[in-house]
């Protein structure tokens, strides 16, 4: 049973923009906080953004300033809005609950390809 599903990826040139869903079951997005979590090449998978259901977000401080994560909760999905974009910022996108990420909801990600 598939309870998230990442989209919009894709490649894009350096300081571009990209916004990112994750539509999620309802059992899980009205009990979780949401985040969003990356993993570059040779990389250990790491945490971008979270969102908590009354919409209070967090970043790492490393993550500040060119993310936002949102969450519209008649859809049942988090969004993250990418902005100025870094070849850096090159890696699979996923998202799941926050914390922790629980490990049955692991997806498929959704690639970002920041490059000219």
């Amino acid at each position: 049973q598939v309870q998230l599903v990442e989209s919009g990826g894709g490649l894009v040139q350096p300081g571009g923009s990209l916004r990112l869903s994750c539509a999620a079951s309802r059992s899980i997005f009205s009990i979780y906080t949401m985040g969003w979590y990356r993993q570059a090449p040779g990389k250990q998978r790491e945490l971008v953004a979270t969102i908590t259901i009354r919409g209070r977000t967090n970043y790492p401080d490393s993550m500040k300033g060119r993310f936002t994560i949102s969450r519209e909760n008649a859809k049942n999905t988090v969004y993250l809005q990418m902005n100025s974009l870094k070849p850096e910022d090159t890696a699979v996108y996923y998202c799941n609950t926050a914390p922790p990420p629980q490990e049955r909801l692991w997806g498929q990600g959704t690639q970002v390809t920041v490059s000219s």
